[in-house]
């Protein structure tokens, strides 16, 4: 069955957001000593897990972990947490860390999104994007002029289900016009975006890797799954 629609998720698929030197220069340990390049890049790398638990954590904290992408209070509250069992004991930087993560204007896009995004509009197909996200990543679009390309946003915290619950794909394939098997779900978790199976879906996989390393990653899957 041809594809009518793909389905991308969003970070460490369209975006991601990037390691900047100047957020993190001035972030010191405990012990006020600064945080070394290993410790900023596992830093980042906790912020952005679109999946599986970065940090030991007590059963109060485990439960906002579990549903952050739910609540945008318990996004704060964990997020806040992590940063701070990830060595950032002054409250006042894991803020700032924190207020970086959820700017949307903060987040680059990959090289080919906008080719993808594009790409697959103009060959008629349906776009749609699906992230378990606590706030609203649109106007990280809209800065790149690429809303114009996205048929329809479903974001987790505004449904009230995050993936991988066929919910939330659903929402979206419903939402598109589309069949199960029409569509094709783009995404760098197979534990959270490769849920879309479940239903039928077509399902690839990109590596959530800099965006100066994947540059063209979209493109390739896409043309894979004859798209483009």
């Amino acid at each position: 069955m041809a594809i009518r629609a793909v389905m991308f998720d969003f970070s460490g698929t369209l975006f991601r957001l990037e390691q900047d030197e100047t957020w993190l220069s001035d972030l010191t340990d405990g012990d006020g000593e600064p945080l070394d390049l290993e410790a900023q890049t596992e830093l980042m790398r906790r912020m952005t897990a679109p999946s599986g638990t970065v940090v030991e954590l007590d059963e109060e904290y485990q439960h906002a972990w579990d549903n952050r992408d739910l609540d945008p209070e318990l996004h704060r509250k964990i997020y806040l947490e992590v940063l701070r069992k990830s060595g950032l004991s002054r409250p006042e930087q894991a803020e700032a860390l924190y207020r970086r993560l959820v700017d949307p204007g903060e987040w680059t896009p990959y090289p080919d999104t906008a080719a993808a995004l594009k790409g697959v509009a103009a060959g008629g197909a349906k776009v749609g994007v699906l992230s378990n996200i606590a706030f609203d990543i649109r106007p990280a679009f809209g800065a790149h002029g690429l809303d114009q390309h996205v048929d329809e946003f479903v974001l987790s915290y505004e449904e009230g289900a995050i993936k991988p619950d066929p919910v939330i794909f659903e929402i979206l394939l419903d939402r598109l016009g589309v069949a199960p098997g029409e569509a094709l779900m783009i995404g760098d978790s197979e534990e959270a975006d490769g849920g879309a199976r479940e239903l039928g879906c077509a399902f690839a996989l990109v590596d959530p890797a800099p965006t100066d390393v994947r540059v063209d990653g979209l493109l390739t899957v896409l043309r894979g799954h004859g798209v483009l």
